[in-house]
């Protein structure tokens, strides 16, 4: 092999190592009180939103360091597969929003079964078999620029963004956003169970292609571009970041769609060669208790299983009985979502969607 090939090999090296070091960040957050243990917490949650759960856990563990570290949702999901594979110590307890992930690691048996007077109060629909449990409410919302976008095109329903992409052709091209499904887990998720709600959501896919829609693998990115005026309306993108950033006073407003809002629920699991299960059980524990919740929704992800919609957002009031919130269910109809075939299909007809004109 020729001194520049190995040169090219070196520099296609670094680069891969550069991206998968990216993908990922670590923190550390030390005992307030003595050490006794140290957490390891491997997650796809932005540390803005999980850093107040973290310290509030520690003021209840004071003895306990916990070891955070933040995933992409396909790398984590990668990662989980290879080590439950290989039987090799794993976190002490994996948080996800991609909850179709962590339904089939379960599935596959890399997951540890508990119970616990905390976990039976969660909803039926957040939690399965003892080893998935969701600990957040956090709905899919159409995001706009509030300085930008004229009161009269915020679009309220999935029909009236369609709609307004067709007729107003000009003024939003290249300034809608949504997620790349094939970089994204919560992108793919929501994107899958769109088309289980209404045919509109087919309709809405042309409509982005024609409007040349920006397509990113994360929310936080999505959010920034919107908050810049780079790109004025964003699909499908998880609520709590978007309140997160709406009460930093960004100039965002916020629309939780009124012909129906899908709502994740953030998952959490013990695996099964956790290397301090019991750890994990306490922080599992603390996650779904009345006191967590708490945490969760006033400073973490602010929307709640049982609180009202938090103000300023543009949303039907969930106690009207209207129907309009369509939670995800964790359980075993999750598994399609990743069967390589409906997925190989689905990425097909979603690309031949968003092809440009």
């Amino acid at each position: 092999m020729t001194r520049r090939c190995h040169s090219l090999l070196a520099v296609i090296f670094l680069a891969t190592m550069a991206s998968l070091a990216a993908a990922k960040e670590n923190y550390r957050f030390p005992a307030v009180g003595q050490e006794t243990g140290v957490l390891t917490i491997h997650a796809v949650a932005d540390l803005s939103a999980i850093e107040p759960m973290i310290r509030d856990f520690q003021e209840s563990q004071p003895g306990i360091t916990v070891d955070y570290t933040d995933y992409l949702t396909n790398e984590l999901y990668d990662l989980l597969v290879a080590q439950c594979a290989k039987g090799e110590t794993m976190a002490d307890i994996v948080i996800s929003s991609s909850v179709d992930h962590i339904a089939k690691l379960a599935n596959d048996g890399c997951a540890q079964t508990y119970s616990s007077l905390n976990t039976s109060r969660t909803p039926d629909w957040a939690k399965w078999r003892d080893e998935v449990f969701g600990f957040t409410f956090e709905p899919a919302v159409i995001v706009y620029n509030r300085n930008l976008v004229p009161a009269a095109d915020v679009p309220r329903t999935h029909h009236d963004l369609a709609e307004l992409l067709r007729t107003k052709p000009q003024l939003y091209d290249g300034k809608i956003g949504t997620y790349d499904i094939e970089q994204s887990g919560i992108g793919y998720l929501f994107a899958f169970f769109d088309t289980q709600q209404s045919n509109i959501f087919g309709r809405l896919l042309e409509s982005f292609g024609r409007s040349r829609a920006a397509l990113r693998c994360c929310t936080g990115e999505l959010l920034a571009r919107i908050e810049s005026g780079e790109l004025l309306i964003g699909y499908n993108l998880l609520s709590s970041y978007a309140y997160g950033r709406y009460k930093a006073g960004a100039p965002i407003g916020i629309v939780m769609p009124r012909d129906y809002t899908l709502v994740l629920s953030r998952t959490a699991m013990i695996p099964k060669t956790a290397g301090h299960p019991d750890l994990g059980r306490k922080f599992l524990d603390y996650a779904v208790s009345s006191r967590g919740q708490a945490v969760a929704a006033e400073k973490s992800f602010f929307f709640s299983f049982d609180r009202p919609v938090p103000p300023g957002v543009d949303a039907v009031d969930p106690g009207t009985g209207s129907g309009v919130y369509r939670p995800i269910v964790i359980g075993p109809a999750l598994l399609s979502t990743l069967d390589r075939q409906n997925r190989r299909r689905f990425l097909s007809e979603w690309k031949a969607s968003m092809e440009r004109d």
